[in-house]
């Protein structure tokens, strides 16, 4: 069992950066891809980044290839999404997921239960 926690969301104006951070709890973190997925209202829950195990491959979704970063460090458990000049668009509810690296909700096993981010034009 893994318990994800992710923070670091929040209001922010467009061209703006956050960081969102996600903890990772239980079993060993640094054996489970990560990955990063948002919603918005009244849209189906979309992939934004994931990362290997060791942290060496990452992938993006189109939408947010170079303006987000995704990193973990493995000895703090936790899971980084750098967020840079941000859009009204990205605004969404932001997850954290473990268990691989595809664009694919479904083959993760482990969420969080979000953290918001809200960008204003």
């Amino acid at each position: 069992q893994v318990q994800l926690v992710e923070t670091g969301g929040g209001l922010v104006q467009a061209g703006g950066s956050l960081r969102l951070s996600c903890a990772a709890s239980g079993r060993t973190f640094s054996s489970f891809h990560m990955g990063w997925f948002r919603q918005a209202p009244g849209k189906e829950r979309e992939f934004v980044a994931s990362i290997n195990w060791r942290g060496v491959m990452t992938y993006y979704a189109d939408s947010v290839k170079g303006r987000f970063t995704i990193s973990r460090d493995n000895a703090k458990n936790t899971v980084y999404l750098q967020m840079n000049s941000l859009k009204p668009e990205d605004t969404a509810l932001y997850y954290c997921a473990a268990g691989a690296v595809t664009g694919r909700a479904s083959d993760y096993g482990y969420w969080g239960q979000g953290t918001q981010v809200t960008v204003s034009s």
